[in-house]
């Protein structure tokens, strides 16, 4: 629509006549128009007037529909204290609300706290919990964990950025003005250039032996000099690491007695469990046993990587699984050894891998052929789960970086693109999103827990291992997610006060229902804080600490359930429980993950004797003779079941936490220097 700066009129006669002297005054002239207007809109027939007025209200409402969002959306600054973040995003930045849509996985830096944060920090469990706020009796507010502050403006300032109301609670996130827009890298590029990559990622996929059209080990020989360097570790130092080394030990032995080369063991029948023919607890081991200083164990296990571990069996096996658990396994292995046998293998199981991103979407296949080079949509279902295609970005784009092949990065970027563009939920995303069409399921939950999780800790730790970038959607795409859980998931018990991430059932019922794989979140929100984000993460952070290890030393084993629920209203009997179906332990890492970040950022020891509570159970109820075992029921001491089977992320993170966490180092893994993916491998911080 043309803006006009005048008005155009059509004078009849008499007017002409009236303005030049002659005839009926102008006065006279209008009084006469406006009499002769209203006589004739009043003969009009009733039916006509009714249809006139109709049509003029449909005029306005597609005007009004068709106006840019932003003339008719006024912004609102909400800025950060100063020195809250490490990045300068320009004031006149902002954000804006446009329209809006269990994993695979039985799981999945230096700087001084404020002096007042850290004195809190300091005393995780004491009686007057950081806010303890009493439940109001207002129905809609009644449960929210920080209700004078439940909105994105009170709860979290985002830096120096300004942010929209939250009027409508199925309204996305954008990001508008200075910060880079979304787009669709592949489409944005020219002709030839997506060509070129097509042909690039085909040629990968084609020859998973080479590397920029020459074999592996010669490309690798050219690069010499850019080649990882060996870590050194001393091993345990104190009477707890030890503990854990000798766990590590007794679960290796089991493992190497009785499944040897297989993905699992089951300790309980001593014999093995195959899930991708991949030597699962092996490769997944390896960094655990370097940084304990097993040197014997790790040269075994390199040795079997070597000589038997091959990736052209016929066998589909999960992108996402085998992404963290073996591809990260063989790059941690190798930036921490120095050994390039692993990125050669790396290398082959990258290429192997590729056929999952040839999709309509670019959004990658859940499942992957990688002796056939094919890929499709998990047979349960015609969608992947969310977290499972954006939790591989770390290791392809590390992948890349370490072999100079830009081919990986750039297709989990294009995840990345496509992701940040879709419409979210105050940056929450449902659990489920189709390759095909690349959007998410409508109504689907929204969750922390399974299908959901590492989404949110990935965006955040991508944004720490390319070099905490500012203006980078990563990081504001974080910081809208958590924004998100803080004014539509958290919620406080009725007596107790615990703080709970709960879940959205159809994307808008909430149900207070929280997984233990949501205990992850302490850890990654305050590295999160620890690198700018604001005090309302660490006021998180902390009191879903104290919940998750209430819902361990709750139960009479003093292991936490796979699944707890907290009380609405004092209606209920406790402010914690389990159902009968979901009191089963699975030898589970994250909340030892989130104590390690605890003990390794704030140095209080405190965490470590949590941690040291918590190990001793284990001790007590899970080890067998052949190794350890999940259990089938945490709420009887004397009648736990044994479930028979000692899942590769034991040995990989549960145990590889508790020995950082006992360490006299805290630096011991420089979380400057170095990001845990989500199966507990660490990998290097780049710069850029």
């Amino acid at each position: 629509m043309t803006k006009s700066d005048h008005v155009a009129l059509t004078l009849s006669s008499a007017s002409i006549a009236g303005i030049t002297g002659g005839g009926v005054g102008v006065g006279d002239e209008c009084n006469l128009s406006r009499k002769s207007l209203r006589r004739s809109w009043n003969q009009l027939p009733r039916c006509q007037r009714n249809l006139i007025i109709m049509g003029i209200t449909a005029f306005c409402v597609t005007l009004l529909l068709f106006l840019p969002g932003d003339q008719l959306i006024s912004m609102k600054d909400v800025h950060l204290k100063p020195g809250a973040a490490p990045f300068h995003m320009r004031r006149e930045n902002t954000l804006q609300n446009p329209h809006h849509h269990p994993n695979l996985s039985p799981e999945k830096h230096g700087n001084d706290l404020p002096a007042e944060i850290s004195a809190a920090v300091a005393s995780p469990m004491t009686e007057d919990r950081f806010i303890k706020q009493e439940p109001s009796n207002d129905k809609a507010a009644g449960n929210v964990a920080y209700p004078e502050g439940n909105s994105a403006e009170n709860v979290v300032k985002l830096p120096e950025t300004a942010v929209a109301g939250n009027e409508n609670i199925n309204g996305p996130i954008d990001i508008v003005n200075n910060v880079e827009q979304p787009i669709d890298r592949e489409s944005s590029l020219p002709i030839e250039e997506q060509s070129d990559m097509r042909a690039e990622l085909e040629e990968a996929i084609r020859h998973p032996f080479n590397l920029a059209g020459e074999s592996i080990d010669l490309h690798l020989q050219k690069m010499q000099t850019q080649l990882a360097k060996a870590q050194h570790f001393h091993g345990a130092t104190n009477e707890r690491q030890t503990a854990v080394v000798a766990a590590f030990k007794h679960s290796w032995a089991g493992y190497k007695k009785y499944a040897w080369g297989h993905d699992n063991l089951k300790p309980v029948s001593q014999t093995s469990h195959e899930w991708f023919g991949l030597g699962l607890s092996i490769v997944d081991s390896l960094d655990t046993m370097y940084i304990m200083g097993l040197e014997d164990e790790f040269n075994e296990a390199r040795d079997w990587v070597k000589d038997s571990l091959r990736f052209h069996t016929s066998r589909d096996v999960n992108l996402f699984e085998v992404t963290i658990r073996v591809l990260g396994g063989l790059l941690s292995a190798y930036h921490l050894s120095g050994d390039q046998m692993f990125l050669v293998k790396a290398s082959e199981l990258g290429n192997r891998l590729l056929p999952s991103f040839l999709t309509p979407s670019g959004i990658p296949y859940s499942d992957v052929n990688l002796g056939e080079s094919s890929a499709h949509s998990p047979k349960w279902s015609p969608d992947s789960s969310t977290s499972e295609v954006t939790t591989i970005q770390l290791e392809f784009r590390d992948l890349s970086r370490s072999t100079n092949v830009p081919i990986y990065e750039s297709v989990v970027n294009k995840v990345n693109e496509k992701i940040h563009a879709l419409d979210k939920t105050h940056g929450l995303v449902p659990i489920f999103i189709n390759a095909n069409t690349g959007t998410f399921r409508n109504y689907a939950t929204i969750s922390l827990g399974a299908r959901g999780d590492s989404y949110y800790e990935y965006l955040l730790k991508q944004w720490i291992q390319t070099g905490r970038k500012d203006n980078d959607n990563l990081i504001l795409d974080y910081m809208q997610a958590i924004d998100g859980v803080l004014t539509q998931l958290m919620r406080r018990t009725p007596r107790e006060n615990w703080v709970y991430i709960g879940e959205l059932i159809n994307g808008h019922d909430f149900k207070p229902k929280m997984d233990h794989l949501t205990c992850y979140l302490p850890g990654t929100l305050l590295l999160g804080h620890q690198n700018g984000m604001p005090d309302s993460h660490l006021l998180l952070a902390r009191d879903m600490m104290d919940t998750c290890y209430q819902t361990y030393i709750k139960q009479p084993t003093q292991l936490a359930a796979e699944i707890s629920y907290f009380a609405l209203n004092e209606k209920d009997e406790n402010d914690i429980y389990v159902k009968p179906n979901d009191a089963h332990n699975l030898l589970r890492p994250e909340f030892i993950e989130s104590l390690y970040y605890f003990y390794a950022l704030t140095g209080n020891r405190t965490y470590q004797d949590m941690g040291w509570t918590i190990f001793q159970a284990f001790e007590k109820h899970s080890k067998v003779a052949a190794g350890y075992t999940s259990l089938g029921n945490v709420k009887n001491t004397l009648n736990t079941r044994m479930r028979d089977l000692m899942e590769s992320f034991w040995m990989s993170e549960t145990l590889k936490y508790f020995y950082l966490l006992f360490s006299d180092n805290r630096k011991e893994i420089d979380l400057e220097k170095w990001v845990f993916n989500s199966e507990g491998h660490p990998l290097p911080v780049y710069q850029q």
